[in-house]
């Protein structure tokens, strides 16, 4: 597959590329150069929310923490 360069330095990676390796809006891509080559992978995401989420096994509502936080009304 080929794809042009923009004046701008664009190139649009074709779909069924796209499709293939997950690459979807705002997934953020590293270029480097290797031996002349131009290499692209995507990025690791080091988003800390993410890295986190759904770890916490709780036995409570979240209605419940906050009464509990709060103390009763």
């Amino acid at each position: 597959m080929k794809a042009v360069v923009a004046d701008r330095g664009q190139v649009t990676i074709p779909k069924p590329l796209r499709d293939s390796l997950g690459i979807s809006p705002r997934t953020v891509l590293d270029f480097r150069e290797e031996n002349g080559r131009l290499v692209v992978e995507k990025a690791v995401q080091t988003d800390p929310v993410s890295q986190v989420y759904g770890c916490l096994a709780l036995d409570k509502t979240t209605d419940e923490i906050i009464v509990e936080l709060r103390g009763n009304p």
